[in-house]
């Protein structure tokens, strides 16, 4: 019995290593859809994303929106989101934090000229008069406890009087 199971065991090895040699023939009628991957990468390059600590705003939704999806981490405790205003309207801006409430806000905006406004809340209503690039800066409240860190999205709507 003890040479039976030995000689088992030894077969189960050695089958488990051998290799399979297969050649994958490739018919010419077979073709790869060249054109939907093409498609996929532009709409991946069209979607707002966080890089590092910046969300760059290019793409708007069905809706008009900008909406993107960013991380506050220790290494990122701040996130800088970027757009472009290209006609004075107003700016509403909305935090949804994944879990649903957590010590996050919008701190700052910072115009084009240089100059900031803020702190605002998890709401941001702000008139946009100047044209140009605008930098929003979301974090945690310093004057509040435990600082928020994890996932949350961000919407914008630029509505143009």
């Amino acid at each position: 019995m003890k040479n039976f199971l030995i000689l088992t065991i030894s077969i189960f090895f050695f089958s488990c290593q051998q290799k399979e040699n297969k050649n994958t023939v490739v018919a010419a009628s077979d073709s790869i859809p060249v054109t939907e991957h093409k498609e996929d990468e532009t709409q991946k390059e069209e979607e707002n994303k966080q890089t590092g600590d910046t969300i760059f705003m290019n793409f708007r939704n069905e809706k008009g929106l900008f909406i993107a999806e960013g991380v506050l981490d220790s290494i990122h405790p701040k996130v800088f989101v970027k757009f472009k205003n290209e006609e004075s309207g107003e700016l509403k801006g909305t935090i949804v934090p994944t879990p649903g409430k957590g010590n996050i806000r919008f701190n700052q905006i910072i115009f084009p000229d240089n100059s900031s406004d803020g702190p605002f809340g998890m709401d941001l209503k702000i008139p946009l008069t100047q044209k140009g690039n605008h930098v929003l800066v979301i974090g945690h409240s310093l004057m509040a406890d435990s600082p928020y860190w994890g996932k949350f999205e961000v919407q914008l709507e630029n509505t143009k009087k």
